[in-house]
């Protein structure tokens, strides 16, 4: 099906805005809208860009495995780095702006980088859709001025993924992904242990075959979220009782499957209306 007007517009926007960066780094983790500008960038400014990814424990292993395959199916340059977010007792303590001191890590880091290797800006994978949620990571962004290109596009979720599909890019349809640490409630440490453990425990639920689904660490409590599109299958007397196993070998007393399915950012849910709207 043909793009529309409006989308190969939008297109022909982020391109213009994109070769006005110059030398540019490109804040890459895998998910859809920064694997779809990484490619963009790539195709606008070739050896002038480089994707970067930030490794630290947050970051899943099946996450880092894809997104590195991702950029050497398309040549797009990749380095990976080190971020140290788990250092900083703001990020550990997990209120609300978690998500704000994670990206003013990764920004900090990535700026070190650019002003060492001759680059001119840094660009990230914000789009429209993001504006109306609670993103505290983008007052991180804006503090250390880095380019929004998808927004400045006007470009929203839905049609950064037409543009990915039109491209033959596989990430096109990949289900919404996360750090590790918004899986913890807030107020919990965010720990080694703990990510190990929504990691080890996601690990196997994708190991049972289902594609979209998060896990859930409320402490003793486990909240599994499944894809309401794979929810029946979740429901099955067999898969409690597989779930039950799994999560209980991992330390958690009670297994639950939320009903509701999954939702991106559902732990935003538990914030109070004053923190939503409060600025970073």
């Amino acid at each position: 099906m043909p793009l529309p007007a409006t989308t190969i517009s939008k297109r022909e926007a982020l391109d213009a805005r994109i070769r006005t960066l110059g030398r540019t780094l490109v804040a890459y983790s895998g998910g859809v809208d920064s694997a779809f500008l990484a490619w963009a960038t790539y195709k606008a400014l070739g050896a002038d860009m480089l994707a970067v990814i930030a490794d630290s424990p947050s970051l899943a292993r099946t996450h880092l495995a894809e997104a590195t395959a991702f950029a050497l199916e398309q040549r797009v340059p990749l380095e990976v780095i080190s971020t140290s977010e788990l250092d900083r007792a703001e990020y550990v303590r997990n209120d609300a702006s978690r998500c704000f001191h994670c990206k003013d890590e990764l920004f900090t880091v990535m700026e070190t980088f650019r002003a060492t290797h001759g680059f001119d800006a840094i660009a990230y994978g914000v789009n429209v859709d993001d504006q109306g949620d609670f993103r505290p990571g983008q007052a991180a962004a804006r503090q250390h001025n880095v380019a929004a290109p998808l927004l400045e596009a006007g470009l929203t979720k839905q049609e950064i993924r037409e543009l990915a599909r039109d491209a033959d890019l596989r990430i096109w349809d990949k289900p919404a992904s996360a750090c590790l640490s918004s899986r913890i409630e807030y107020g919990r440490p965010v720990t080694r242990d703990a990510l190990s453990t929504v990691e080890q425990g996601e690990d196997a639920i994708r190991a049972l075959g289902f594609r979209q689904f998060r896990v859930r660490h409320h402490g003793e409590i486990v909240r599994i979220e499944i894809a309401n599109n794979e929810l029946p299958r979740a429901l099955s007397s067999g898969m409690a009782a597989e779930f039950t196993r799994i999560f209980k070998a991992l330390g958690f007393k009670f297994v639950t499957l939320d009903l509701e399915g999954f939702r991106s950012g559902s732990m935003n849910s538990l914030l109070p209306a004053e923190q939503l709207s409060r600025k970073v």
